[in-house]
């Protein structure tokens, strides 16, 4: 059969014939497999070649013949002809023909990405991107290997909110630990440049307990920024890592994160003039890692959770006494920081303008206007939801061969034999 497909006039012949139904698809896939290497060496494969098909419909030859168009090495002059006919087809195919091919999908989507960063526009590549993203996932659990390629690219372009889009979903299956790394990692800088501190915790902290036999640098990195989103989230920094890190975390981070535990043990102790001289001293580290704006948020962090103090011992201040209990420059410094604190709903006060003092409210949310009910049942649905995937997952582990095995392993290691009775299953009452 490979013998039959050597020409370019044979294959596509196949690829219109077989591309209609599932069936066909799967035998022109294996043709296209044996007929790849002879499509690498036919000089008659060339552009005019894809004039032949429709995107949409030979979805799968089409890739093929892209690929092999594409794979060489190309020119800042002609990477911007390769963008524009890949750019083409991803928003073009359809998506059930490419997961047939999807290794082959993905490396052509990443050879988008690496032309669109040599030709430093990475904007170009990322609504296509987003939209490969969604036809190579077979499920929105599924991490794919484009993940990690569009949060990049949507973080060189400073586009957010474009990145934020593909994080709402919760991740449970991964391929490759790595992608799971970058995603998370990526995905906290996305969120850090949204002032989402919340989801940014939340993804950087999966990178830094995610299992791990060696640190690696990607984890190494999103721990210094864990550190600092934590700061600016909660108020304060927790030492220890959480049990669920691995060994190798646990051992090792804090050692090669020395300046950013300090940082926060400094924090902790609630001295802003202390924290400012800590911060000047590092600061050739904090800017090498590319933190330095981060930290200087964290210093900013630590005047509002001072003022927050306040809100707990006092009833009424003036806005030269919280300068002053806070180390603030001035009056209309400290301002500015209640007013920005109102804005963002970290505390509810009215200031009086004509003398200059401030009357801390309690809070009026009384969690029963339409809009709270419906955070709250989202919530509740999300979590109702992972719990069904945590059942769904326990159960396939327990028909898994090699915990299976595992666990038979582990019980021979304790057994006494007969002399002690087996656990009964179940109470007869």
């Amino acid at each position: 059969m490979v013998g039959v497909m050597n020409s370019v006039e044979a294959v596509i012949a196949s690829i219109q014939g077989l591309s209609a139904s599932s069936g066909d698809l799967s035998a022109l896939h294996d043709l296209l497999k044996g007929a790849e290497e002879s499509l690498r060496a036919d000089s008659d494969v060339k552009l005019s070649t894809l004039e032949q098909l429709d995107p949409s419909k030979h979805s799968l030859g089409y890739l093929y013949i892209l690929d092999v168009l594409t794979s060489g090495p190309v020119s800042e002059e002609k990477a911007s002809d390769v963008i524009l006919l890949i750019a083409r087809f991803i928003n073009s195919c359809d998506a059930g023909q490419i997961r047939l091919a999807s290794e082959k999908f993905v490396s052509l989507c990443k050879r988008l990405k690496d032309n669109v960063v040599k030709l430093n526009d990475p904007l170009r590549g990322v609504a296509s991107l987003l939209t490969a993203v969604y036809k190579v996932q077979a499920s929105t659990k599924r991490l794919t290997a484009l993940h990690p390629d569009c949060l990049q690219l949507c973080l060189q372009a400073k586009k957010y909110k474009a990145g934020f889009s593909i994080l709402s979903d919760d991740i449970l299956e991964v391929d490759q630990p790595r992608d799971f790394f970058l995603y998370c990692y990526y995905g906290g800088m996305i969120c850090i440049g949204l002032k989402k501190f919340q989801k940014a915790s939340e993804l950087l902290f999966n990178a830094v307990t995610a299992p791990m036999h060696l640190v690696n640098a990607i984890a190494l990195e999103a721990y210094k920024k864990y550190i600092l989103v934590s700061l600016i989230l909660n108020g304060q920094f927790t030492n220890s890592l959480p049990k669920c890190a691995s060994t190798a975390a646990q051992r090792n981070l804090k050692t090669l994160c020395i300046h950013y535990i300090e940082l926060g043990n400094c924090y902790n102790d609630g001295g802003i003039a202390e924290l400012e001289a800590l911060v000047v001293a590092n600061s050739s580290h904090f800017e090498a890692d590319t933190n330095l704006g981060l930290v200087k948020q964290a210093v900013s962090s630590l005047y509002k959770r001072n003022i927050l103090r306040l809100t707990q011992k006092y009833l009424t201040l003036s806005l030269e006494d919280i300068a002053k209990m806070v180390n603030l420059a001035n009056a209309k410094e400290a301002e500015m920081h209640v007013l920005q604190m109102i804005q963002d709903g970290q505390i509810h006060a009215l200031i009086n303008q004509k003398d200059g003092m401030v009357r801390f409210l309690e809070d009026p949310e009384q969690y029963k206007t339409s809009e709270m009910i419906e955070i709250m049942d989202s919530v509740i649905k999300r979590t109702i939801g992972l719990s069904k995937n945590l059942l769904a997952m326990d159960d396939s582990l327990l028909c898994d061969p090699l915990y299976l095995g595992k666990v038979g392993r582990e019980r021979q290691r304790y057994d006494f034999g007969d002399d002690f009775d087996t656990v009964p299953q179940k109470f007869s009452m």
